[in-house]
């Protein structure tokens, strides 16, 4: 009596994975980004480029008005608009969350 519920999630799973797996495949990236969650800063490598990397870190306190308090970086990163991006996240030590709140972006890594 088990087989047929079995059949029936295997039917159901097999599609599924495959919606899974498609949903994160792009194809012709204009650029891809590779971004390196270390404690307390961020590395970025630009590799379509000639291998263009920096680190960016967090300005602790702000004395200007148009900074946004604990959101501002020193160095940001640059994103062409309207253009297909390939971001590939990894973390060196710990679970880091890479995230753009305004356009609702998160990525664990």
């Amino acid at each position: 009596w088990t087989i047929l519920p079995a059949i029936t999630l295997i039917f159901i799973a097999v599609p599924t994975l495959r919606l899974l797996y498609l949903l994160y495949e792009l194809n012709n990236p204009l650029i891809t980004i590779k971004s390196i969650g270390h404690q307390w800063y961020w590395s970025y490598e630009y590799s379509d480029f000639k291998n263009i990397e920096f680190d960016s870190y967090m300005i602790q306190e702000t004395n200007n008005m148009n900074n946004f308090l604990l959101l501002d970086v020193d160095n940001r990163i640059i994103i062409p608009m309207n253009n297909n991006i390939r971001m590939l996240v990894t973390a060196t030590d710990v679970i880091h969350s890479w995230t753009v709140p305004s356009i609702g972006v998160k990525v664990d890594a």
